[in-house]
């Protein structure tokens, strides 16, 4: 029985294939280039302390819708009022039910640097994050060889974007760090199972070298799972489901970053 990783994946290189018939590489290549500069992501994360990466997120695999009353522009705007560094919005329609309609609307509304959540299995869509305005991308090592990170590592780098290198396990993070990445994010969720395991980060942290960025994503609630983690040496929080389903999106921020 395959994962619920490789099901995504399998079904997002049918999306790819659609999109490629759609929009030429060269097309989206030159609309790349018509993008204002890059914000800078990984500068952003290290400007704050703790540095949030507020999610942007409708539905989930393992929870379905998680926000009925879905405004990505105000919640993205919740968000930046709140002191969040960066923002995540996810792109994904058939899991998560994102688009890329929502990305650039956020995109246009708000000055934070933005990583487009989705989940990357040929470099075209590098290119096309690019082309939507991403400044950042994810790379989940679980699903990707290491060439492919590799390839896709220097692809983001060569349009001036960072990049999220995600690993849920120590073989992993030795894959990952066999790149020179900047920024490592650990998933306390496991991707094959959907399981979250908050032990997960604060194991693999012991492993991770100083000069990286840490970011822990998955799992956190409130300001003590955040001082948690910083004690473990992480910077930077990727959290989206535990806000998204508060009332106040603006309030609840502010108390997770321990401003209220």
């Amino acid at each position: 029985m395959s994962s619920v990783l490789e099901k995504i994946c399998d079904d997002k290189k049918d999306h790819v294939a659609k999109q490629k018939a759609l929009k030429s590489l060269a097309d989206i290549e030159a609309l790349a280039k018509t993008q204002e500069a890059p914000r800078g992501f990984i500068s952003a994360l290290n400007k704050k302390n703790p540095a949030l990466i507020a999610e942007v997120k409708k539905a989930s695999p393992s929870k379905g819708i998680i926000r009925e009353d879905f405004d990505p522009v105000a919640i993205a705007k919740s968000y930046e009022s709140a002191g969040a560094a960066c923002l995540s919005v996810l792109t994904d329609k058939p899991y998560f039910q994102g688009t890329d309609d929502y990305f650039t609307a956020v995109k246009e509304s708000v000055v934070l640097p933005m990583l487009r959540k989705d989940f990357m299995v040929d470099p075209y869509q590098i290119i096309e994050s690019r082309a939507l305005g991403a400044d950042c991308i994810l790379l989940i090592m679980a699903h990707l060889s290491d060439l492919q990170a590799q390839e896709f590592y220097a692809l983001a780098n060569d349009f001036g974007m960072d990049a999220l290198f995600e690993v849920h396990d120590a073989d992993e993070l030795e894959r990952a760090l066999a790149l020179n990445p900047k920024m490592v994010g650990v998933n306390n969720r496991n991707l094959k199972t959907l399981d979250v395991n908050l032990q997960t980060g604060l194991d693999i942290a012991q492993e991770m070298p100083a000069n990286i960025l840490k970011v822990a994503e998955s799992g956190l609630h409130n300001n003590d799972d955040i001082k948690t983690f910083q004690s473990a040496g992480f910077a930077a929080f990727l959290v989206g489901e535990s806000l998204m389903r508060q009332g106040d999106i603006e309030e609840a921020t502010r108390a997770l970053l321990g401003n209220i």
